[in-house]
């Protein structure tokens, strides 16, 4: 199993267990525009993108809310879903028409805690993302308002 921090369910999933998550997923599809979810709104959901593209953005209080990545095909967008108290840390839009997969936070909540290798293979893959997006915001922040960004120390 590859858990890589960009790994995409695909990847990092065996067959038999991404088969599983799957047959809980929906296709939905966002224009281009739409939020899908606000920072701190209840995390409820979870996709994966199928095709277009989707911002991550932080806000930043007194200024316009900040991208720090963009997703694209077979990446998961949302994992507040998995961790209590379940809030959105960062927002999400849909930068051009977006088809996906979309899951219900709870029912995979529910089938990781009846299946322990499921859920740890899920919590293993989530948590690489977030650890992931979070090392990416914190050196978009620092570019856009440390005094010398992000580059090595003196």
């Amino acid at each position: 199993m590859n858990a890589s921090p960009t790994a995409t369910m695909v990847r990092a999933l065996p067959a038999e267990l991404r088969d599983r998550l799957m047959s809980v997923a929906r296709e939905v599809s966002f224009p281009q525009g739409m939020r899908l979810f606000k920072e701190g709104g209840c995390a409820d959901r979870f996709w994966i993108i199928r095709s277009g593209t989707v911002s991550l953005d932080l806000h930043v209080p007194g200024r316009r809310a900040v991208v720090v990545e963009t997703l694209t095909h077979n990446q998961l967008v949302g994992w507040s879903w998995l961790f209590r108290p379940h809030v959105w840390h960062l927002g999400a839009e849909a930068t051009s028409p977006v088809s996906a997969y979309e899951f219900d936070g709870a029912a995979v909540r529910e089938m990781c805690e009846r299946d322990p290798v499921l859920g740890a293979a899920v919590f293993q893959w989530v948590g690489s993302i977030v650890a992931h997006r979070l090392q990416l915001t914190r050196t978009r922040l620092l570019d856009l308002y440390a005094p010398y960004g992000s580059g090595s120390a003196l």
